[in-house]
């Protein structure tokens, strides 16, 4: 069975997520979660909504848009950091906004 150790040719990233806008019970400004290891403290609407961007930061991709001007303006591999913004979608008014964030696993060769 072959590790990331031997595939040099994978680019990963850890991720952690920060919660940045709240109005809910459940979550606070400035909690924060690694990914996978704490997916099960979150809401489930939010942690299934942060997927799609997860995996993409996860395996060294990155979203095109980048919320140009807005507080959620992205930073895209500076420094071996990436950013992505999700907003959960839950109806009521918990406007909770959670931070991404990739930064690049160094792999030794």
């Amino acid at each position: 069975m072959k590790t990331v150790r031997a595939l040099p040719s994978i680019n990963m990233r850890e991720i952690e997520l920060e919660i940045i806008e709240s109005g809910c019970e459940r979550h606070k400004v400035g909690d924060k979660y690694k990914y996978p290891e704490d997916t099960g403290k979150m809401c489930t609407w939010l942690i299934e909504s942060s997927i799609p961007m997860i995996k993409v930061l996860r395996h060294g991709g990155v979203l095109p848009w980048t919320y140009k001007d807005t507080p959620y303006e992205k930073v895209i591999n500076k420094d071996g950091l990436t950013t992505e913004f999700v907003r959960c979608p839950d109806p009521t008014e918990a406007g909770v906004v959670l931070k991404i964030l990739g930064t690049d696993i160094k792999i030794p060769e």
